[in-house]
């Protein structure tokens, strides 16, 4: 679970990054859900777009990737969410989590 500041400073690294899915009309299925996965392990922190045509909301979609992923929602603004969860092996963005409190 994330404290206040540290969602606050996810939130800041974020700001600048691009969107690396989107979540359309097929639905959060187990490929999607799997590649949602590979990339927190690799990068932790990730940004993501629902678009117009999907069954879900971008709360609805953010909440159901990282509960199935295991991954914490960051924030959620209009058709954008950012997740983020620890990773095993490339510790860049939790090691400075760490610190803040």
């Amino acid at each position: 679970m994330l404290t206040g500041r540290q969602r606050s400073y996810l939130r800041s690294l974020a700001n600048t990054m691009e969107p690396i899915f989107q979540v359309g009309k097929g639905g959060i299925n187990d490929n999607l859900v799997k590649q949602f996965d590979d990339a927190l392990e690799a990068r932790e922190l990730i940004k993501a777009t629902v678009l117009r045509n999907s069954e879900f909301d971008a709360r609805e979609a953010a909440d159901e990737i990282a509960e199935r992923t295991g991954a914490d929602v960051v924030q959620v603004i209009g058709n954008r969410f950012v997740l983020y969860r620890e990773s095993k092996k490339n510790r860049d963005i939790s090691a400075a989590l760490s610190m803040i409190r």
